[in-house]
């Protein structure tokens, strides 16, 4: 079942990066606990989603890639049950179709269920938490099947249990979603309002990775600066200073090294404008970490995975 020497610039939407050198994709629960027994425990391990917001490294990765395509999407009364590999763009296809509400907020949004329940993603107010009933893992050396409820997932903001203490052990495999059947027109033109609004903001015309770090709470902000920066907090669901604000009044729209450019159209964005390499982007968000510590003494903290 695993694969050798495969290219991750062509599992990444940013279209940069070195091979794998073991890879394995997987459809179902089966399939992972099959191909994690043939892997043996051998080396490190790395889970794939929808490689929406991770930065391979340009030598590749000495280790396995399992590729999370997990699918399948299971209306259970008023509970959603979805494949983690899911992609959300098809959950909500779903959603509309069978008139279910509660997701809105995550129209446009990258990537599949469980990248988005690993990084608690979220957008136009809303959070992957705020939906969650459940999560379903599989342990990478006991094979266990866990199952936690939504406060045994440690949500907090853009973080969660499956990026901090379980993070490289479990992979998560099913995630059920609470919904609630309304009507259909209006979910509809909400999606659809989004999607359309992230289009004119985000330049999806470019191999990108999303939003490269996370906006900053206002607590956070030193008192000096509060004054300064107060103007530009926007609810995310908390109270936060856009990054791509901090960006853009540093002066950086169209920082360019080599192929890899902070985009004129959202400055949180960095964009591969060809043949972009990981060391021209790390350098560049070191540009950007640097100025923005000097001029509003801010610690940038990164949204993107390195790999």
């Amino acid at each position: 079942m695993i694969q050798q020497n495969i290219p991750l610039k062509e599992h990444s939407n940013f279209k940069i990066g070195g091979p794998a050198k073991f890879f394995l994709d997987v459809k179902n629960s089966d399939d992972l606990i099959a191909g994690l027994r043939e892997w043996g425990g051998r080396g490190s391990i790395f889970v794939l989603g929808g490689g929406t917001n991770v930065l391979f490294s340009d030598a590749g990765f000495d280790g396995l890639v399992i590729k999370n395509s997990i699918k399948g999407i299971e209306l259970r009364g008023n509970s959603l049950v979805v494949g983690a590999g899911e992609k959300f763009s098809d959950i909500l296809n779903y959603c509309i179709d069978n008139s279910l509400s509660g997701l809105e907020w995550s129209g446009g949004l990258p990537g599949t269920a469980g990248g988005a329940v690993r990084g608690n993603a979220g957008a136009f107010g809303g959070e992957t938490k705020d939906n969650v009933e459940k999560v379903r893992s599989v342990n990478y050396v006991t094979l266990q099947d866990i199952e936690r409820t939504n406060p045994k997932c440690g949500f907090s903001y853009r973080n969660s249990i499956f990026k901090s203490e379980a993070a490289g052990s479990e992979i998560i495999t099913q995630v059920t979603f609470n919904v609630q059947v309304r009507d259909r027109e209006n979910i509809k033109a909400i999606i659809d309002k989004n999607i359309e609004y992230r289009k004119n903001k985000h330049p999806l015309e470019y191999p990108n990775l999303g939003s490269i770090f996370k906006n900053v709470l206002f607590d956070n902000i030193k008192e000096d600066k509060k004054l300064e920066l107060m103007l530009y907090i926007k609810t995310d669901p908390l109270p936060v200073i856009p990054v791509a604000k901090l960006i853009f009044l540093a002066g950086l729209t169209g920082k360019r090294i080599g192929d890899v450019m902070i985009s004129e159209k959202h400055t949180n964005f960095i964009v591969n404008m060809g043949e972009g390499k990981a060391s021209q982007v790390k350098e560049l968000i070191k540009v950007v970490k640097e100025k923005i510590k000097e001029q509003f003494d801010v610690n940038l903290e990164e949204e993107i995975m390195y790999v």
